[in-house]
């Protein structure tokens, strides 16, 4: 009995996806920091009869337009393949989403250490850019990551797996970005700047490649409630057609459960993830930029500890769940996140100082609760069997919104920084409170419904 019971636990601790989370994010934690140090110190300006704010704008201009095409290619190449892929994941194995663009991110960063090793002009970095993006890249193997945390949890706790699994994801971005500055500049005088860290990023990826396939198993799906399917059943029969295919998501203290999912519902939470997501990507687009001229000027180590303040969100988000999930919906929850992310974007405006940098970032302690919390939302309105299509297709939306953002941001900021160079962060604020109507909705339709279902089964 005991060794059949340290089987079980073995086996369980196999389904475990956070150490392909913390791995894969360590090492894009350092790769992030890598690329834009590299990029900067390319278009460094040496010509010392210029002023020196002339050649930082050049600089920024310059570094702006690299990330401009890169992100641009980054974004679109998963478009290929990346439905593909999670269909492959759905109907074949669930490990082919996270395997495949695993893969891709070995070789695309393995071309930077080659740039920096070899003295590559920048511009290689575009290919590498593609085969990430062909290989599946971040919105295939977040959208497979997704579909298995999804897969083993039951409905109640689903909102809390995936806070979860974004726990992990932003504590191994928070060492890994505090790590990454003294590691791109610690051993410059034995390698070039950047060696060890691009080769720390590498070896993450080789790690988290080999644990997926050779460790990695797939959970069972979570088994239903047969009392809850019942009850749901029960009031099925007496509720009026039109009612059961507009209904949504009940109160979780509810024992009811909405028989069909209603399309509005998803129609309504892709529209709210993608303005949010809209709002949170144009202004960490430009972000590192803001960082890297005056007033704030910082240097490798002081852009380390910014972006790994960032990373705090995860930990008071998962606590804001793990609170929050106690006494509201689903949707409440995200909106207290969008809110959370609106105010601390628009204090970012105004940043002068260091410290009022952190305290913009302590203003959006819940800023990542929104879109765990949609996914949440969408799987308990759609089968098991088709959670990675779902998933992949948001994710894919938000990509693909995310480089027309990235573009137009870059643009909005080259030709804003000589009059307000916080521009982009008022305009994320206005898009985040946006990101508030269709989630308005959504929560008058699920009040709606259930005092819909309650009237009918009193």
């Amino acid at each position: 009995e005991v060794a059949a019971s340290s089987m079980v636990g073995i086996m369980s601790m196999r389904t475990w996806i956070e150490p392909v989370v913390a791995g894969s994010q360590v090492a894009s934690a350092f790769y992030d920091t890598a690329l834009l140090l590299v990029v900067k110190n390319y278009y460094n300006q040496t010509n010392s009869t210029a002023p020196s704010h002339v050649l930082e704008d050049a600089q920024q201009k310059a570094v702006s337009n690299f990330y401009i095409i890169y992100n641009l290619v980054l974004g679109l190449s998963p478009l290929v393949s990346a439905y593909g892929l999670s269909k492959l994941g759905d109907r074949i194995h669930r490990k082919i989403p996270i395997c495949f663009p695993l893969l891709g991110y070995l070789g695309s960063k393995t071309l930077l250490l080659l740039l920096i090793l070899l003295g590559w002009p920048v511009e290689v970095m575009y290919g590498a850019a593609a085969l990430n993006g062909l290989t599946g890249g971040f919105t295939t193997l977040w959208a497979g990551i997704m579909a298995l945390g999804s897969l083993g949890s039951s409905e109640s706790k689903r909102s809390l797996r995936l806070i979860i699994i974004e726990l992990v994801y932003g504590l191994a971005g928070f060492l890994g970005s505090m790590a990454s500055g003294y590691l791109f500049v610690g051993f410059s005088d034995r390698y070039r700047e950047g060696t060890v860290l691009v080769c720390c990023s590498i070896a993450c990826y080789a790690f988290c490649l080999l644990y997926s396939i050779f460790v990695l198993t797939v959970p069972k799906p979570a088994a239903s409630c047969p009392a809850k399917a019942k009850s749901a059943e029960e009031v099925g029969g007496q509720l009026p057609e039109a009612v059961v295919a507009g209904s949504s998501q009940p109160s979780e203290n509810s024992i009811f459960t909405p028989v069909s999912p209603s399309k509005l519902i998803i129609i309504l939470l892709f529209v709210a993830a993608i303005l949010y997501d809209l709002a949170v990507v144009g202004a960490m687009n430009v972000l590192p930029l803001f960082l890297l001229r005056e007033p704030l000027s910082w240097n490798a180590v002081e852009i380390g500890h910014g972006n790994a303040a960032g990373y705090v969100i995860f930990i008071t988000s998962f606590l804001g769940v793990l609170v929050f999930s106690r006494y509201m919906r689903d949707i409440t929850m995200i909106m207290i996140g969008v809110a959370s992310f609106s105010a601390g974007i628009l204090i970012m405006a105004f940043v002068q100082w260091t410290f009022l940098f952190y305290i913009a970032r302590a203003v959006m302690l819940f800023a990542l609760i929104p879109l765990p919390t949609i996914r949440s939302m969408l799987s308990k309105h759609v089968e098991g069997s088709s959670y990675g299509k779902v998933f992949v297709l948001l994710q894919l939306s938000l990509v693909t919104t995310g480089v027309v953002t990235s573009t137009v941001y870059n643009k909005i900021y080259q030709n804003t920084l000589d009059w307000y160079s916080g521009f982009c962060f008022i305009l994320s604020f206005l898009v985040g409170c946006l990101s508030l109507l269709p989630l308005s909705f959504v929560a008058i339709k699920q009040r709606s419904t259930t005092g819909s279902l309650e009237i009918l089964t009193e």
